[in-house]
């Protein structure tokens, strides 16, 4: 997998694909439809943020580059790539307990705070892709 340079796109399979984590500044794409919603990412090397009908929805530090991001009722799927470790904080609904997977192995439950985020950390090596799903139980 590599960035998207186009910043955001949609993918065939229904869901979207966002972030360059190679730019030294930081870049904004706005106003993009996708699904009677609308997008805004901001990305460089420091920070990739993706907010939905104006509200955040994905951010990693430092940036990264998430491939397939699919939103259900139950659940939200996607891979990332990044140039080293990440820290990534999603925004769910409050007050509701998920269960964390990444390549497939159980990280955790996690309780979403009050505003609805919660937040974990990846190691990754440069280049490497691993997938995260999230479930609401």
């Amino acid at each position: 997998m590599a960035n998207v340079k186009e910043l955001l796109r949609t993918e065939a399979n229904g869901s979207i694909s966002f972030g360059d984590y190679s730019l030294e500044a930081k870049t904004k794409l706005a106003d993009f439809k996708f699904q009677d919603s609308v997008y805004k990412v901001k990305t460089f090397k420091e920070i990739t943020r993706l907010e939905k009908n104006g509200g955040v929805v994905y951010e990693s530090v430092p940036g990264s580059a998430v491939h397939d991001f699919r939103e259900t009722e139950r659940q939200l799927v996607f891979q990332v790539e990044a140039a080293d470790d990440i820290h990534i904080t999603l925004e769910l609904e409050p007050e509701k307990e998920y269960k964390v997977f990444i390549d497939d192995t159980n990280i955790g439950k996690m309780k979403s705070s009050l505003g609805g985020k919660i937040d974990f950390s990846i190691e990754m090596n440069e280049g490497e892709t691993v997938k995260v799903d999230v479930i609401k139980l």
